[in-house]
């Protein structure tokens, strides 16, 4: 069962993941709290394998609750999902950077959000297009003067279909879509995708195109 903790300051919202999410059989809610440092504290107080982390919210934001308990907890705390209407390049930026594990529109369908979940608390990571997007347009417009030798080698020991699947993740195609184009299953796709990220040492997606960059891979007309 994944232990899931909500963070958000709208009631509807909280009584709605909390529908979406009770209705699943291997997903369960097991706290919800209304601001960011409320959050902080969630972390120590109740077991979360997955915490949904709005943006605004009174007192701190979700961006420094998720700095806090990163630095409070390092590698055992909670994975992080932000969960937001807010996709502007700051937040997507900076929730990445302070340690979200993944960055979701509230416009993703109940299916959508509980994969997530699952792909999250399984060591994944998920992006929504709009902060795939931006992600992708930060790196490009901050171009790396020379590529890494070493990542550009870990990327080389990819299989084709492995660099394939890649490049469409460093293009900001989600799983399901990458399977449509290829005619694979989604969980084929998935697979590939972590043997690359393995491969490579990515944590997550976000990480995996960060490092396709730094290899050169992301600019390379090859894929």
């Amino acid at each position: 069962m994944i232990n899931v903790a909500i963070v958000n300051d709208q009631d509807m919202i909280r009584v709605g993941l909390r529908t979406i999410l009770d209705a699943q059989a291997d997903i369960t809610v097991v706290a919800e709290v209304r601001d960011g440092l409320a959050g902080v504290r969630l972390a120590d107080e109740v077991k979360a394998d997955v915490i949904l982390m709005d943006i605004r919210m009174p007192g701190i934001d979700g961006v420094e609750a998720i700095r806090r308990i990163r630095a409070k907890h390092g590698a055992a705390a909670p994975k992080i999902i932000i969960l937001t209407t807010y996709d502007q390049d700051d937040f997507v930026l900076g929730g990445l950077r302070a340690g979200a594990n993944g960055f979701l529109s509230k416009g993703v369908s109940p299916t959508e959000l509980a994969d997530a979940i699952r792909d999250v608390a399984s060591g994944g990571g998920v992006l929504s297009a709009a902060a795939a997007a931006v992600l992708i347009g930060n790196l490009t417009e901050q171009p790396i003067v020379r590529t890494d030798p070493a990542m550009t080698a870990r990327f080389e020991e990819l299989t084709a279909r492995e660099r394939e699947i890649v490049a469409a993740i460093v293009a900001g195609a989600g799983y399901a879509d990458i399977a449509k184009a290829m005619y694979l299953s989604p969980h084929t796709v998935k697979t590939h995708a972590n043997r690359a990220m393995t491969k490579v040492g990515a944590h997550d997606r976000a990480q995996l195109v960060s490092y396709a960059f730094q290899a050169g891979f992301g600019t390379s007309p090859a894929g």
